[in-house]
């Protein structure tokens, strides 16, 4: 199934790194974890429209790693793989 965000959502893919104490020791999967912080755009929408009805391009493309807030986005499951999905506005920075 093809996921084709509307308006200026975008279609995340979360980026989850190896968790390492200080130590060194590597924490598996089953522990705890906040949520993840940062991901990769795997879908974007053709944007919002402004009050005169003109369409606003989007300011990301797919492919672009981005930060965004910790609980903006929503979590969902397509074909058994999580995304999350968010507004432009919840993004906070493109990671270059």
């Amino acid at each position: 199934m093809k996921i084709k965000p509307l308006a200026d959502y975008v279609l995340i893919e979360s980026i989850k790194e190896e968790e390492k104490t200080k130590s060194g020791i590597l924490l598996p999967d089953s522990v705890e974890k906040e949520k993840p912080e940062q991901g990769r755009i795997v879908a974007v929408g053709p944007g919002k429209k402004n009050k005169k009805g003109e369409l606003m391009p989007m300011s990301v493309e797919e492919g672009q790693k981005v930060l965004f807030s910790k609980y903006g986005p929503n979590e969902i499951k397509v074909d058994g793989k999580e995304y999350l999905i968010a507004k432009e506005e919840d993004l906070l920075a493109v990671i270059e």
